[in-house]
């Protein structure tokens, strides 16, 4: 039973030396691009045509950042099995495979809250615009 265990501990660790190539990538994307252009979107715009335009350039981000999550989140489920073993010769592994899943939970957490305040930024923007043209269409009513 040892031996078995120990064969399959093995086998994880080759496993995750391949996914880790993946894990690298969407967290190099992460720190260098994604978590920039989340910090971008902070700061919108006042007028309803530049935050038009600020949520179409999000779109595209977000087209691409979701990409690197769904992937990121895919390599993370080949090693769910890692849940299971304790030892210590795979501690240093489920330390780096929790520092990876951390870090896609924090971007991908982030990425939501940036596209659902977007949104509702976009819309509370359209209604105002609404209400004043509203204004001043009766206004102009008014006068006449």
């Amino acid at each position: 039973m040892l031996l078995n265990k120990r064969i399959q501990e093995l086998e994880l660790v080759m496993e995750f030396e391949k996914v880790e190539e993946c894990f690298k990538e969407v967290s190099s994307w992460i720190e260098n691009v994604g978590k920039k252009r989340l910090k971008e979107t902070i700061n919108l715009d006042d007028s309803l045509e530049m935050l038009l335009q600020a949520q179409k350039q999000f779109k595209e981000f977000d087209l691409v950042a979701s990409e690197y999550c769904k992937r990121g989140q895919e390599a993370l489920k080949k090693m769910n099995r890692w849940e299971d073993f304790s030892s210590v010769d795979v501690h240093s592994y489920r330390v780096k495979l929790q520092a990876y899943r951390d870090q896609l939970e924090e971007f991908c957490t982030q990425l939501d809250e940036t596209r659902h305040r977007v949104g509702e930024t976009v819309r509370l923007y359209e209604f105002f615009d609404k209400v004043r043209q509203g204004i001043c269409c009766t206004e102009e009513g008014v006068s006449l």
